[in-house]
């Protein structure tokens, strides 16, 4: 018999599963949407390593009841090798099922873009990148809401904000976090500004900051107390007036000092909720961060542990090359990349955090 000891942390996980699928059964659960929609995507994400320790267990039930009879029959004997490679290729993804993963994975994001280092360029490379991410989430059917914006003169974003959600319950590794987490960092350009008169290549920055959105306000309490909210009237390009009523808000949370603006709706209580929203999801964020900086013994990614003000990825577009400097991806299609294939960009990402937390895991 196979020695099943390294796949005891499955156990849990095979109960937790048993367990999420009795709840689901019971009609009372049904009543309430937020829980019920928590329960679905944690078994949507147990799901996996489940199906992998039954292929596994399978597998070695297979190779071991073969083996038993090869000492009576020879002609069983000739399907060991076969069951020997399959035994082993089920316990290889069995293992990668098993590799500690991001526990917000299946969440959805609120992602921000902001103009940095080239003024009215970057604003409008800004406003690119945006543009990216609303066709890759369209081209994966996810949702998307501009929460706030603050546009510059030449028509670009000083910074814009959006909420990205998945539609139904996604596969794992599919859910908008999985998939956009890695595109935190500066993001450099490349290309002649249309400012420039006489043709020269200019080079600069905008950042992207990516946050979990937290969709259930019990995981992050804020107490009242806590806030301080400021309301003001909303200014479009220039500074211009573009309502005539103080319906844009600033909320500042005292104990951490993270401030929090919003004034793309028309009204208070809705710039204020989603104020709120992106409060959550910072502070979240910032619990995640502290645990990980106090856990001596966690292994983060060579993608996770990125600095934010370091340059990711270039968009060079003379050459129409996108090249991303963690995972040393490079391509020629920046123009389709831009457009919202992205996918292939993203996956190199994901690809080389899956080998760190391997290598992480192997290293234990």
């Amino acid at each position: 018999m196979a020695d099943t000891s390294a796949f005891e942390p499955a156990r849990p996980l095979l109960a937790e599963h048993a367990d999420i699928e009795r709840q689901l059964a019971d009609p009372a659960v049904h009543g309430d949407p937020a829980a019920l929609r928590r329960l679905n995507k944690r078994y949507a994400a147990l799901g996996p390593t489940v199906a992998a320790y039954r292929a596994w267990e399978r597998a070695v039930g297979d190779l071991g009841a073969a083996r038993e009879m090869a000492g009576e029959e020879p002609s069983f004997a000739e399907e060991l090798p076969a069951l020997e490679a399959e035994a082993a290729r089920a316990a290889e993804h069995l293992r990668r099922q098993l590799v500690p993963r991001d526990p917000d994975d299946d969440r959805d994001v609120i992602l921000e873009v902001k103009a940095g280092e080239g003024g009215a360029e970057s604003a409008l490379f800004a406003a690119d990148l945006m543009r990216m991410y609303l066709r890759y989430a369209e081209r994966r059917g996810w949702r998307t809401e501009l929460l706030d914006t603050a546009e510059s003169d030449l028509g670009g974003y000083k910074e814009a904000r959006v909420s990205i959600s998945a539609t139904g319950t996604p596969g794992p590794g599919e859910a908008p976090w999985a998939r956009l987490k890695y595109e935190g960092g500066v993001h450099r350009v490349q290309r002649v500004p249309v400012t420039e008169s006489q043709g020269r290549i200019h080079t600069s920055a905008a950042g992207v900051l990516v946050l979990p959105d937290i969709d259930d306000p019990a995981e992050v309490a804020l107490d009242p107390n806590d806030l301080k909210i400021d309301v003001f009237r909303s200014s479009g390009p220039g500074g211009q007036s573009v309502n005539t009523t103080d319906s844009a808000v600033r909320i500042t949370h005292l104990p951490t000092g993270l401030v929090v603006s919003c004034q793309n709706e028309k009204s208070q209580l809705q710039n204020k909720e989603s104020a709120l929203r992106v409060l959550r999801a910072r502070l979240h964020q910032l619990a995640v961060e502290e645990a990980e900086a106090a856990a001596s013994e966690v292994r983060r990614s060579q993608i996770r542990t990125v600095d934010r003000s370091e340059r990711i990825r270039t968009y060079n577009f003379p050459e129409n090359r996108i090249a991303d400097h963690r995972t040393g991806y490079k391509a020629f299609n920046l123009d389709h990349v831009l457009d919202g294939d992205l996918d292939p960009v993203v996956q190199s990402a994901v690809d080389a955090d899956e080998a760190a937390r391997l290598a992480a895991a192997g290293d234990r």
